[in-house]
Parts: structure tokens; C-alpha cells; sequence
């Protein structure tokens, strides 16, 4: 690195610590002409692929679409903030590291309804209704189904409001 103050190209390293939380490294350094010191900051640029749209366009992933897609279908659901931020930090860990330049939307979309099956059903038919195109209620059904046979485990059972009468009473 060159130094801002005199150009010269030979700095030395004096100290480096983690700063923002982890995600960045900042360091302490010395000109070896001037004697100046100055902090630099060093992070890890990651580079999220771009998305291939089914009438073949390219657009940059968009993150704030990925939270706004998700936080509608998780509308008036109860799912925690938390829970949501942490499935959109799956869903992008999982394009980052897909090691990918390209990927078709079709992929992201699949990522979504996977997290939302895991985070809440109502959610996950809701989403699955805008991306696939649901014409009628047919459609749903089949989906709803699909869903049951899938994860027949997942299904959330009510909880009875009245107390059960237990026999002999």
C-alpha cells in the first residue's frame, strides 16, 4: 500500500485488530519513508451472481427484493423478525457460495419456498401462489397437498380450547 502522505510504496504494518463486528480488519500502518501512521480498513468483498429472469433479462441480486418478497408472504404471520433475517442470511449464504456468476431466478425462487416451508405454511402457499401462477383454487389445492405429503410431520395441530373429557366422566 502507498502512502498518503508521501507515495512512497513500502508501508509497514504496526498493528491489526477485527473491527465491525468481525467483518472487517483494521490496521495500523507506518510509512518506512516518512514515518507517517494512518489506519486502513480491509474487508471481503463478496460478489452476489446475477439473476437470469425468464424472459432471458440479467439484473444484479437485489437483497431488499428478497426481504420485501419474503416479508409479504410472512405478513400478519406469527414469525419473528429474527427468524426472517436469519432465513434471507441462508438464502444469500447459499447463492454466495454456489460459486456461480449467473443464476436463474427460477433457483432463488426454489430457495424462498424451501426457507418458507420450514418457517411457516400459510406463508410458503401464499408465496408459491405469485411465483407459480396460480389460475384457480385447484391449483392451491394441489399445492396444499403436496405440502401435507411432503412434511406430514410439519403439520401444526391446534391446540383444543376446551378441556378434553376424559373417560368415565
Amino acid at each position: 500500500m502507498h502512502c498518503p502522505f508521501c507515495g512512497h510504496p513500502e508501508t509497514k504494518v504496526i498493528d491489526s485488530r477485527l473491527a465491525g463486528e468481525g467483518l472487517q480488519v483494521r490496521r495500523r500502518r507506518e510509512c518506512q519513508s516518512c514515518g507517517e501512521r494512518y489506519t486502513t480498513y480491509e474487508s471481503a468483498e463478496l460478489v452476489m451472481p446475477r439473476l437470469i429472469k425468464r424472459d432471458d433479462r440479467r439484473e444484479p441480486f437485489d437483497e431488499g427484493k428478497l426481504r420485501a418478497g419474503v416479508t409479504r408472504a410472512l405478513e400478519k404471520r406469527p414469525v419473528s423478525a429474527e427468524d426472517i433475517e436469519q432465513a434471507i442470511g441462508r438464502i444469500t449464504h447459499r447463492l454466495r457460495t454456489a460459486g456461480e456468476r449467473e443464476v436463474p431466478s427460477s433457483v432463488l425462487g426454489s430457495l424462498v419456498m424451501d426457507e418458507l416451508r420450514q418457517l411457516d405454511e400459510v406463508a410458503y402457499v401464499r408465496f408459491a401462489s405469485v411465483y407459480r401462477s396460480f389460475q384457480d383454487i385447484e391449483e392451491f389445492r394441489q399445492e396444499i397437498e403436496r405440502l401435507r405429503t411432503a412434511a406430514p410431520g410439519l403439520s401444526r395441530e391446534q391446540m383444543s380450547l376446551l378441556p378434553q373429557d376424559k373417560p368415565g366422566e
